[in-house]
């Protein structure tokens, strides 16, 4: 026998209750039975995104969502300020290249954030710029962004929107929309809400759906205006996914008792104490300076192949955690806290983590970095 772990940044852990409530006998979606929870669903959205506007529940991944704030808030031709710096910063730009918008690269170093002096003196320089698009975490190189030094740079630009991927940032650090002045906001299922993947949502800005007004960009599907028409009515415009948006509902429940300022507290405490624990064992982060309390990523020590480390962990140990991808594939491992974790996920972790690069050949002191991250995980009690 093999118990198995999924320690990665997405599909995270379901918890039993929410997959139990998943489980119940299927309902018609257009049903006032059904009609009641996703309206309660949407409306507990509000409370993790922290804003007063409509989230709208899609039935889509992640980039379902990215694609609707490009289809609905700019038109074919339309300059876009596109922060790169990993595999999904990558990502708004070749979706905005798709439907025909100008692409300007803001390339930043994997592993570093992007530096708001910078995007301030590309947007003062460029007054035709539509739009700043980032991630709040950038999961391929663990790196969080500056959101709120972003905000402020877009928020008193009538002709300039903040659209943030916020997959792995919402439900696990601050991003209080409304407070900061973020214009476009998405999060997906499988990550900090603990859900199987097939469930998207996003939120716009008064200023955002004044844009949506202008846009020319051809949708039927992802048409959010449609969708926003429909939320009205305490419904989608076309199926929702009602498994998913039943524990959806199960999940922002247990976010409203557990507190939202208590939910990024939990995040900030697990991310810390597994910093702790890889830097007690002499491993090097892979984001130093700007950390996501989401994800940790660490480079294996030298003559490892971190390839082969994450089969290892994965196929032997029984233990799945994240590798590398592009110029870092072979090169890192990161390991998640984000959603349905707790303290002795992190114990579990980096217990794993000291018994594979024994396995390695690497001179580690077994408990070393479990116990640098208890010091901290004991915070919780």
């Amino acid at each position: 026998m093999k118990k198995r772990y999924l320690l990665a940044p997405g599909p995270t852990p379901v918890p039993e209750h929410v997959a139990l409530a998943m489980a119940t006998p299927m309902i018609h979606h257009r049903t006032p039975q059904f009609s009641k929870i996703f309206a309660e669903a949407a409306q507990l959205a509000k409370y993790m995104f922290q804003t007063e506007q409509d989230v709208l529940i899609l039935a889509s991944t992640g980039t379902g969502a990215m694609e609707s704030c490009v289809t609905n808030l700019f038109s074919p031709g339309d300059k876009l300020l596109v922060i790169n710096g990993g595999k999904f910063g990558e990502r708004w730009g070749k979706i905005g290249e798709t439907y025909g918008m100008e692409i300007v690269w803001h390339n930043v170093d994997w592993g570093q954030a992007a530096d708001p002096k910078k995007i301030k003196e590309i947007l003062d320089g460029d007054p035709d710029i539509r739009a700043v698009m980032v991630q709040a975490c950038e999961t391929s190189t663990t790196v969080a962004h500056p959101i709120e030094e972003l905000a402020k740079l877009t928020r008193d630009r009538d002709n300039c929107l903040l659209v943030v991927d916020g997959i792995t940032g919402v439900g696990v650090f601050e991003l209080p929309m409304d407070k900061w002045g973020i214009d476009a906001l998405v999060t997906g299922s499988q990550k900090a809400l603990a859900l199987p993947p097939g469930l998207a949502m996003v939120a716009l800005s008064e200023k955002a759906w004044a844009r949506a007004d202008e846009s020319k960009c051809p949708k039927f599907y992802f048409d959010l205006k449609k969708e926003r028409k429909n939320l009205a009515n305490d419904t989608s415009a076309y199926t929702p996914a009602v498994s998913l948006v039943t524990g959806l509902l199960e999940v922002l429940k247990g976010f409203k008792e557990e507190g939202i300022e208590n939910v990024h507290k939990r995040h900030n405490r697990l991310a810390r104490a597994t910093r702790a624990g890889g830097k007690a064992l002499g491993l090097q982060m892979i984001a130093p300076d700007s950390p996501a309390d989401s994800t940790t990523g660490f480079f294996v020590p030298e003559g490892i192949d971190g390839a082969k480390f994450v089969k290892t962990l994965r196929d032997e140990f029984g233990v799945t955690m994240a590798g590398g991808q592009d110029q870092w594939k072979g090169k890192i491992f990161r390991v998640a806290h984000l959603g349905y974790f707790d303290t002795f996920d992190i114990i579990l972790a980096m217990s794993a983590v000291e018994m594979a690069l024994k396995k390695f050949g690497h001179n580690v002191q077994l408990g070393k970095g479990v116990a640098a991250a208890q010091e901290i995980l004991l915070e919780a009690y």
